[in-house]
């Protein structure tokens, strides 16, 4: 079953996202992820969308499908999925139970995904499932930091973060290596809280 206590908290959350996120993070990464999106070919899975914040900022004419656990916020991001250049569909769907075949992407992205996902490893070992051996995995993240007094903050802030939002000290970079994939390269956009990803689903793995 999906989790609804997930669902429900960002389904509360859909209704402010654009308020709290839509100026000031979005005006500082997008150039960052505008680069990133750039890479897009094929056929590409995006987890997750939000309310859309991401969509200006893909290339145009491109095949994606992207998901979202929170009908919330699907319903929040509609004029931005009609208004995208390409194809863009869009379900509601949690990570943990994609309906979608086996080797079914091109590639994956993500952004700001995986500090909020219940269970990290199965939900990037659920991406490698249904993209295609030698598949590009991109993502834009932000995690934990290795370095004090950061660290202690980010563990002291997630107990609360993570009732109303994300989790603030995801070892991310280490999970995608612990779900199997490859990764090829990691670069610290501030200090090494926010970052990119590229990593590639292993062929015969």
């Amino acid at each position: 079953m999906p989790d609804g206590a997930t669902r429900a908290k960002w389904d509360r959350a859909s209704k402010s996202f654009d308020f709290m996120n839509g100026q000031g993070p979005e005006k500082r990464w997008g150039p960052v992820k505008r680069e990133l999106f750039a890479n897009m070919e094929g056929e590409v899975l995006f987890l997750a969308l939000g309310t859309g914040l991401d969509v200006p900022l893909f290339p145009a004419q491109q095949s994606i499908h992207a998901i979202d656990i929170s009908p919330g916020m699907v319903e929040q991001a509609r004029p931005r999925v009609d208004a995208y250049q390409g194809s863009l569909e869009v379900e509601v769907m949690d990570v943990h139970e994609m309906s979608f075949p086996n080797n079914r992407f091109d590639q994956v992205f993500t952004s700001c995904t995986f500090c909020s996902v219940p269970d990290p490893i199965a939900g990037l070992s659920a991406l490698r499932r249904v993209l295609k051996p030698g598949g590009d995995l991109y993502m834009f993240e932000h995690t934990g930091s290795a370095y004090f007094p950061f660290s202690l903050m980010m563990h002291l802030m997630t107990p609360l973060s993570r009732k109303v939002g994300p989790e603030m000290n995801r070892d991310t970079v280490n999970n995608v290596r612990r779900a199997g994939f490859e990764l090829r390269q990691v670069n610290h956009v501030f200090l090494d809280v926010v970052k990119t990803v590229h990593a590639v689903n292993p062929v015969g793995n």
